[in-house]
């Protein structure tokens, strides 16, 4: 399951560096499959979606920081949780119900975006 920002963000900005899939954006800021990533030019996710790496994505927030469901992997291949949540001080890092995944389909989205 991806992490959520709820709207009880202060917009502190201590979640952003945190993220080891650079997966979090301050509200407004377009995102790229590619930032952070090993990704580029033209892909197909583990999920069957297709995209292309290097093209700007539209916020999903114009408001608040938020998390790219795609690119979250509740930091599975990096720490034991979710660094978000961990440095969140009003604690609205949360599991996202509406995007629920198996530890072995986030291993899978971590290795396909990063190639370790």
């Amino acid at each position: 399951m991806a992490i959520i920002i709820t709207d009880e963000c202060i917009n502190c900005g201590a979640c952003e560096p945190e993220c080891p899939n650079t997966a979090i954006y301050e509200g407004a800021d377009d995102w790229r499959y590619a930032d952070g990533t090993d990704l580029s030019g033209d892909i197909v996710l583990p999920n069957g979606k297709a995209a292309s790496a290097n093209e700007a994505q539209e916020p999903l927030s114009d408001e608040i920081y938020y998390i790219v469901p795609d690119k979250c992997t509740e930091c599975v291949g990096f720490h034991d949780e979710p660094q978000c949540a961990a440095v969140c001080p009003v604690d609205c890092c949360v599991p996202d119900p509406a995007n629920e995944e198996t530890r072995e389909q986030l291993v899978s989205k971590q290795k396909f975006m990063h190639n370790d």
